[in-house]
Parts: C-alpha cells; structure tokens; sequence
C-alpha cells in the first residue's frame, strides 16, 4: 500500500470570509510539499494583501493575479494602484492578463446577435458547477501565470481562487501553458466551499 494522509478543509459556505483561512492553509500545504510558490486570484487587492500576510518571512513567492484592464468596466483597472506598488516592493509578481477561460469568447457569447458558448466557456462551467468556482478561478490563474512567465510549468504551485470575492478554495497545481491546457494537472484540492 502507498498513499499519504493530508488534511482536506471543507468551509460551511463560499465566500470571502474564508481568505484569511485559505491564507493560512495554502502556507500550510506549500510548506508540507516543499512547494515554493503560491498563486492567488485578487480583483481589488484585498485578498493578495492577506495572502501577503501569510507569505511574508516564509521564504515562500507570492503571484497575484488580478482581472484584466476593462473587465468590468471600458479601461478601468480594478485592483487597488497602491496595493500594487505595495506589493511589487515586496517582490511580490502582479500579473495581469486576459481571462484565458473566457476571454475575447464572452464577448460572442454576451452578443444577441452572435450568441452561444464555446468550449471553452465549457471547461470553465464545468470546473466551476462540477466541483467549485474557486477552482476555475484557480485553474485560470496559474494558466495566466504560467502564460506570463510568472511560474514554471515543472514546479507544483498551490493556488487558491473564490467564488465571488475572496478566496475560498486551495488546491495544488502543476501548472501548463493555455496552449498546451491539457498538461495542467490540477493534483490536490486542499480546501473548499462544501455548501455552494
């Protein structure tokens, strides 16, 4: 027999009050893995900032990844300028790049005149209704990493998403480039909302 007993958490309900608990244990697993890197979905900058608090004199990297410019909004970037500034100081990376899980494809899916999914608006509900929402945001993320250069796609990272703000839900995760979606491997999943 071969096989390892790890701690699995399960949040009552989804949602930002669970960040601070995702925090600690994405810190917790990546230091049980010899994991060197944490990346975290954050759209105003809250959630990167207690992740930071986590992070901080581990000696472990923090990646943020933040919505694209424009995403809720014609050219506004939502993530706060002064967390970031904060955060790049710190040797923090904050990246930013376009949702690779939707994307320009949203856009035909939003319009009355073209209309439909796609499949990859397809992987993306199926990741988000078959086990959680912050897992998808997790999934996109490192994809988005991995695609900026920001992480590997030969070292594990644990990751950790939400399902409308905030983290809840931490899984690990080696990472791949879009164009190559189907090399990631999603190994772990750590923490999540049960109720959703």
């Amino acid at each position: 027999m071969s096989f390892v007993t790890r701690n699995t958490y399960f949040f009552d309900t989804p949602g930002a009050e669970n960040t601070k608990d995702c925090a600690r244990i994405a810190v917790e697993r990546a230091q049980e893995l010899g994991i060197k890197t944490i990346v975290v979905a954050s759209t105003s900058g809250a959630s990167a900032l207690e992740f930071f608090k986590a992070v901080d004199g581990t000696g472990l990297d923090l990646v943020v990844v933040t919505h694209v410019m424009g995403f809720k909004q014609p050219g506004v970037w939502e993530f706060s300028d002064e967390t970031a500034v904060f955060l790049r100081s710190k040797a923090v990376r904050v990246v930013t790049g376009t949702h690779v899980l939707s994307g320009l494809e949203k856009s035909f899916s939003r319009s009355p005149k073209v209309g439909g999914g796609s499949r990859t608006e397809a992987v993306a509900e199926a990741l988000r209704k078959v086990v959680a929402v912050g897992l998808k945001v997790a999934v996109e993320c490192v994809l988005i990493a991995a695609d900026q250069g920001a992480v590997t796609v030969d070292s594990e990272v644990v990751a950790a998403g939400g399902t409308a703000s905030g983290s809840d839900t931490v899984c690990v995760i080696r990472p791949g480039n879009t164009a190559s979606f189907f090399d990631l491997q999603v190994r772990e999943i750590v923490a999540m909302p049960r109720n959703r």
